[in-house]
């Protein structure tokens, strides 16, 4: 095959990761190694992390140049701030700006740069098959971002504006915070997922703090904390209940946000849109009611991944 590839890198709060598209956009290699963090502790401290991806790197590069050739990669793109906004900085991203910089040098092949929620974006509209959508609403929902996004896809880049979120903590820290609470291994997105799949009489008495496009999650946060401590729902009932506040309360910013914007399309994306009974909320508020047109992409494109941004290499001039 002469298809030329595209590489892109990913080095965020706790996934190193690489990917490759062709020139027809399949993916031909994705590989993600999840940062290991110490059973009973919150997350990582960046120095911690940078020091992991730097290990992680060559492993990862060592099984892509076993397979693919890597003459026929055409440029190299990589997530270099967590958001494409002035003064945004992480010094995970450091690692994977540097790396992709010296292999584009090394290969004599353009370098490009996203910011992270850029390759969430494209990540989504890849996985959903929506590749002409001009202008739609973006919901990103992770362990550190809860963001309400109006997007215009652009000619060089996504332009992005937010329009809503979480004022205080975000849907992925509530189910972290909660689920480390229940004595959970960080991250928790999976495990809760798993937990709350095992609950089929949810009790719905549960405050919904949101006013119009935002939402606040501290206050059910210490409810769950109380609710814990007091043996007041077994765990199975407990994780099930976080995912329906998040889920009762992101959907309505949505349809308060469907008012306001002309476009009745939004993709949900981030790892916490991979959770299955989020999705069927958005579902019944949403869909059902044909309210809007409402897009996840696959499960696997949800979470932090470098296939959005070699996607955006293929298409994109970046900044």
């Amino acid at each position: 095959m002469n298809n030329n590839y595209y590489l892109g890198i990913d080095t965020s709060a706790y996934t190193t990761s690489l990917a490759v598209i062709d020139e027809n956009r399949n993916v031909v290699f994705d590989e993600r190694i999840l940062l290991e963090v110490e059973m009973g502790k919150k997350g990582l401290r960046q120095q911690e992390a940078v020091f992991q991806h730097i290990n992680n790197l060559p492993k990862i590069f060592d099984n892509l140049y076993k397979h693919i050739d890597v003459k026929k990669i055409k440029n190299i793109s990589a997530s270099t701030v967590p958001r494409n906004v002035e003064n945004s900085y992480m010094p995970v991203f450091k690692v994977s700006q540097g790396q992709a910089f010296i292999i584009a040098k090394t290969l004599n092949i353009p370098f490009k740069q996203f910011s992270h929620q850029d390759g969430h974006i494209g990540a989504g509209i890849l996985g959903c098959g929506i590749e002409d959508i001009e202008d739609f609403l973006a919901l990103h929902i992770s362990g550190g971002t809860t963001e309400l996004l109006y997007v215009k896809n652009d000619k060089n880049n996504y332009n992005i504006e937010i329009i809503g979120g979480s004022k205080d903590i975000s849907a992925g820290q509530l189910i972290d915070r909660v689920g480390v609470k229940l004595g959970m291994n960080f991250p928790c997105g999976r495990s809760m997922d798993i937990l709350s799949l095992k609950c089929d009489d949810l009790q719905k008495n549960m405050p919904i703090s949101v006013k119009d496009t935002w939402v606040n999650f501290s206050g059910v946060e210490t409810m769950f904390y109380k609710d814990i401590d007091n043996q007041k729902y077994d765990n199975e009932a407990i994780a099930k209940r976080v995912f329906y506040v998040i889920g009762e309360s992101l959907s309505r910013m949505v349809q308060f946000s469907f008012k306001k914007y002309k476009t009745k399309k939004i993709i949900v994306i981030g790892g916490v849109a991979s959770n299955s009974y989020l999705r069927s909320i958005f579902k019944k508020n949403i869909t059902d009611k044909k309210i809007g047109d409402v897009y996840f992409p696959p499960k696997e494109m949800c979470t932090d991944n470098a296939i959005g941004i070699a996607y955006l290499g293929n298409i994109k001039e970046g900044f």
